[in-house]
């Protein structure tokens, strides 16, 4: 009887000829990040009142021209300001965005179980989502052909808690957010900062 081929190992030359799912970035967001993979996780995080929330929803905006997108709303819920993000970003019905209002995380995880659910999955926030780095890595796991994006508090330059921190590290794209630009650390390449909101950015940033 023969062997079984070991479907884990890969020559060279296979590793280099294997096809990735990569998100065709252009413009200012491949200057931002490279053009990432259409899996794994994304980390947004950062001080209150820096423009975490605009920048989510201007990246909401941008991967809803590659699949469908479900924004659960962990922390504020559907409320007034996410409404203006939302609207200042332009995101709307013509764009296939599904806003999701404080759902659990055990309901959440059956409605991604389902057919044709999202493609890009934001939870806001991690700090309220129930999740710990465990229960993270097994939701990612099980969604292994999902792309998150987890929006998290920060204590200083840092995010907020032991398990936020470790989500931190295993993130594919790392995005700190302070006075409205986002400060990239992406494993595809880019690095270029990107501004949020070019007036409140001016004001504080003074190159």
């Amino acid at each position: 009887m023969s062997e079984k081929k070991n479907r884990n190992a890969y020559g060279i030359d296979q590793f280099y000829s294997k096809k990735f799912k990569t998100l065709p970035f252009a413009d200012e967001w491949i200057d931002f990040c490279g053009c990432p993979e259409q899996k794994g996780s994304w980390f947004i995080y950062g001080n209150s009142s820096n423009g975490k929330t605009s920048f989510t929803a201007q990246l909401v905006k941008y991967l809803s021209n590659f699949g469908r997108v479900a924004y659960n709303s962990m922390e504020e819920g559907l409320s007034e300001s996410l409404r203006i993000a939302f609207q200042i970003a332009n995101i709307t019905t013509d764009d296939n965005v599904l806003m999701i209002d404080k759902e659990p995380i055990a309901q959440f995880i059956n409605r991604l179980r389902k057919p044709k659910s999202a493609n890009f999955v934001v939870i806001d926030s991690f700090q309220y989502s129930g999740l710990n780095a465990t229960s993270y890595k097994a939701l990612t796991n099980e969604f292994s052909n999902k792309l998150f994006i987890i929006v998290s508090h920060a204590e200083g330059k840092n995010p907020a808690g032991r398990s936020a921190k470790t989500v931190h590290y295993d993130a594919n794209v790392k995005v700190w957010v302070e006075g409205f630009k986002a400060f990239p650390k992406s494993r595809y390449g880019g690095g270029k900062p990107y501004v949020i909101w070019g007036e409140k950015a001016a004001e504080i940033w003074l190159d």
